[in-house]
């Protein structure tokens, strides 16, 4: 997972960067949205909406939820499946 903080991980690593992260969406299973951190650089400061957050939100690993009800660890889950398959390099960017 280094890689993607490079904003670049290859195909090749796809396998070993999802278990990596099915492990942390699993440790953060196990904390309640109250422990978000907002700002690493000043741990005091919450989210803009305060905590009127959606009901269905349990844990860290469903905070961050698309629209389209999937979370950050189902989009990037299936974004390494298929750059797996398609034998494609994973590229974050700015938008």
């Amino acid at each position: 997972m280094n890689e993607l903080y490079n904003r670049k991980l290859s195909w090749i690593d796809v396998s070993t960067a999802k278990a990596d992260l099915i492990e942390i969406e699993q440790k953060l299973l196990k904390y309640s949205q109250q422990y978000v951190v907002w700002d690493i650089d000043d741990l005091s400061k919450a989210p803009p909406w305060g905590d009127k957050i959606n009901p269905q939100i349990k844990s860290l690993a469903n905070y961050f939820t698309a629209a389209n009800g999937r979370t950050f660890f189902e989009v990037m889950c299936v974004a390494m499946d298929v750059a797996k398959e398609d034998k494609c390099d994973i590229k974050l960017r700015h938008i």
